[in-house]
């Protein structure tokens, strides 16, 4: 964000808060070097319930958030399954 952005006070744009936040999770994890599932995982499943909540009536069990390991790759897999449409 830019010094003209800070003092005009523009907004970013929640997609893009939503990757910063993502960067800096995975990038503690990187660092941290913590096995097995990494402990912000049930976190980010309550915020990602809250922001949809508020557009979708959803059941937590309807949001699955999960890591993958794979050689050098690391893949954030979130599944939500939406409630049909009554139209």
């Amino acid at each position: 964000m830019s010094i003209i952005s800070m003092l005009l006070g523009e907004k970013k744009k929640s997609a893009s808060v939503a990757k910063e936040r993502l960067q800096i999770i995975l990038a503690r994890e990187r660092v941290g070097g913590a096995s097995g599932q990494p402990d912000y995982l049930p976190a980010l499943q309550r915020e990602l319930m809250a922001v949809i909540s508020k557009y979708v009536s959803i059941n937590p069990e309807d949001i699955k958030v999960q890591l993958e390991r794979q050689d050098n790759l690391e893949v954030l897999e979130v599944k939500i399954e939406l409630p049909e449409s009554s139209r």
